[in-house]
């Protein structure tokens, strides 16, 4: 297996920030083109659990917008042709807390598509 072949991480990283900027200004067709149409594509946000691609529709359309951020360290990875993962840091503005993302991505004929994303903050530990 191949992990990180240069034209598919080209790609991955493409794709994740193109989903960024449809986050960031809440295009959420753009969105939506990003995660793979499927009720087994699952959300776990910051204050939801959404299962099944219908879940996260639905939440999108409700929320109006995601709070706007910069993103910190990406790390994104490909294994063999068809599946990657993308992790990254990243701070809401006017917050000096830091926020975790990932989002496991697979290769579709029709391109690459979020399969499962988690989103959550950092808290406290004790």
């Amino acid at each position: 297996m191949t992990i990180d072949d240069p034209v598919l991480l080209a790609e991955v990283t493409a794709a994740f920030h193109q989903y960024e900027r449809a986050l960031m200004a809440d295009d959420i067709p753009a969105m939506d083109a990003l995660f793979h149409d499927a009720p087994t594509t699952n959300r776990y946000g910051v204050g939801e659990v959404l299962y099944g691609i219908e879940e996260i529709r639905a939440f999108r359309r409700g929320r109006g917008g995601s709070p706007q951020r910069r993103l910190g360290r990406i790390s994104i990875t490909t294994y063999g042709d068809a599946f990657a993962t993308a992790d990254a840091e990243f701070w809401r503005e006017g917050s000096d807390r830091r926020g975790r993302q990932t989002q496991a991505w697979v290769k579709f004929p029709d391109g690459w598509k979020v399969v499962s994303a988690h989103v959550s903050m950092e808290g406290h530990t004790h």
